[in-house]
């Protein structure tokens, strides 16, 4: 499939996940603004105002950290060290957390991690981190209890990113729902996301 955005190349998914990603494909390739999603502040950012961060067992991946609306939180590997890189057209599926001036989260009891917040370095506002890792909704999770970016890999540009949901432990999950990780690529000097 070629857009206006760039190429999209996909290893087979699995039949499941084939109806989601594609209903989510089709929407973010024919919009042209910024994505957004229910329960998220324009742009697709998610406001921390008050927000508190809890654990939810989801079926095949583990107990993962979620929002208030139950939406399960991702980390990209490639952000590990706390640096945001996902910045751009990876905001198209990838919804920064942010938190909103002078907020602070909080955490379940069932939730043993640091959270804090990070400046972005995209003028995106201050991001919510758990353990120094910047944390993310995923576009294709509609719902509680999805982790379609559960083991995800895509790039933007020259920058590669491997998705994990993360556990309240603070470690990144390392089982795959839906249990093969699709992957997208773009060409360098694509100026939209999926």
């Amino acid at each position: 499939m070629t857009s206006a955005f760039g190429r999209l190349s996909c290893r087979p998914l699995l039949a499941g996940f084939a109806g989601v990603a594609a209903a989510g494909l089709v929407a973010a390739c024919g919009s042209g603004g910024t994505a957004s999603a229910a329960g998220s502040s324009a742009g697709g950012q998610q406001a921390v105002n008050g927000m508190t961060v809890s654990a939810r067992m989801v079926t095949g991946v583990g107990t993962v950290l979620t929002d208030q609306s139950g939406k399960t939180l991702y980390t990209p590997q490639q952000e590990a060290d706390g640096a945001i890189k996902c910045i751009g057209s990876c905001l198209s599926f990838w919804f920064p957390v942010t938190a909103g001036k002078g907020a602070a989260p909080h955490a379940a009891s069932d939730v043993t991690g640091k959270l804090a917040v990070i400046q972005r370095p995209d003028g995106g506002g201050s991001q919510l981190t758990y353990d120094g890792k910047p944390l993310y909704t995923f576009r294709l999770d509609t719902g509680p209890g999805q982790a379609h970016g559960n083991n995800f890999s895509d790039h933007f540009g020259s920058q590669s990113f491997t998705w994990h949901a993360v556990t309240a432990s603070g470690g990144a999950a390392t089982s795959g729902q839906p249990g093969s990780a699709p992957s997208y690529s773009y060409p360098s000097g694509s100026s939209g996301g999926y």
